[in-house]
């Protein structure tokens, strides 16, 4: 992680610049993908002492902690430690919305799972229609389809001269099965 030191009213020794790169250098610890942080130090009226840490992450968090106090380093400290009470809580969001989805994507699969039939020895038929194949392509065929609302659509291939089967697959494209010679 890269760290950019800035002091305004106030000379930056080595010991202070040190002290700072330690010191956001742990907040590493606290989340994963940190770019850079940069660290505002500056002087009030020569009495308060005051630190700003802005961390730059990977994705959409910028976090910002603040931290005013007598001493220079107390206020360092105090803004690391809101820092990383902030990247902690960002952390925590992030995994709470991967659980959520995945949770959600589980429930849906089980939501799924629950309407597929498995098959019994017992094989009763509700409804037998009787259709008459026409030959046409699949664009035809698709076209046919969707005209009249259904979610697959059996055919005559007007180039093969076999029964060819399109259907609407979940992602909006079409799948088309097409029949071989078992070998």
């Amino acid at each position: 992680m890269e760290i950019k030191v800035t002091a305004k009213n106030i000379k930056l020794t080595p010991a202070i610049k040190q002290f700072v790169q330690t010191r956001v250098n742990k907040i590493e610890n606290y989340f994963d993908h940190i770019v850079w942080a940069q660290v505002l130090l500056s002087v009030e009226k020569k009495i308060n002492q005051r630190a700003e840490i802005i961390i730059h992450t990977g994705g959409k968090n910028t976090v910002t902690a603040t931290a005013v106090e007598a001493d220079l380093y107390k206020a360092i400290d105090a803004a690391a430690t809101k820092a990383e009470a902030q990247l902690k809580k960002a952390k925590e969001k992030i995994k709470a919305k991967r659980t959520t989805k995945k949770t959600a994507v589980v429930e849906e699969i089980a939501t799924f799972s629950d309407h597929i039939l498995l098959p019994t020895n017992d094989v009763k038929f509700s409804v037998i229609k009787q259709v008459e194949v026409t030959p046409m392509n699949p664009e035809d065929a698709a076209y046919e389809m969707e005209r009249l609302g259904y979610s697959f659509w059996m055919f005559l291939d007007e180039d093969s001269k076999q029964i060819n089967l399109i259907f609407k697959r979940l992602d909006g494209t079409y799948g088309l099965i097409k029949p071989i010679k078992k070998k």
